[in-house]
């Protein structure tokens, strides 16, 4: 079954920068959404970025201007650039990738682990 691996997470102090990978250990067909959602303890999943096939990337409003999702088709790679981090920034951070129907493994929604961001001086 196809896994997503993140990385890139850490503890940085406000202003800085973090890029995050999320790697696919296989490959998804028909993809039609890839993106980065945050979650806070106790709180709802947050959609951050995501790139739609055929649109541009959309980007939640307290992140736009700081943050860009890019992908690389050839290492099966999604980023997520983050600039200028604030602490509300703090959260951990997921990749999700989405299909147009299920693969061999019967998912059409693939989530990354989760890593850690840490924003705070």
């Amino acid at each position: 079954q196809v896994q997503l691996v993140e990385s890139g997470g850490g503890l940085v102090q406000p202003g800085g920068s973090l890029r995050l990978s999320c790697a696919a250990s296989g490959i998804i067909s028909n993809i039609y959404a890839r993106a980065w959602y945050r979650q806070v303890p106790g709180k709802q999943r947050e959609l951050v970025a995501q790139m739609t096939i055929g649109s541009s990337p959309n980007y939640a409003d307290s992140v736009k201007g700081r943050f860009t999702i890019s992908r690389d088709g050839a290492k099966n790679t999604v980023y997520l650039q983050m600039n200028n981090l604030k602490p509300a920034d703090t959260a951990v951070y997921y990749c999700n990738v989405r299909a147009l129907m299920p693969g061999p493994d019967g998912s059409s929604d693939y989530w990354g682990q989760g890593t850690q961001v840490t924003v705070s001086s």
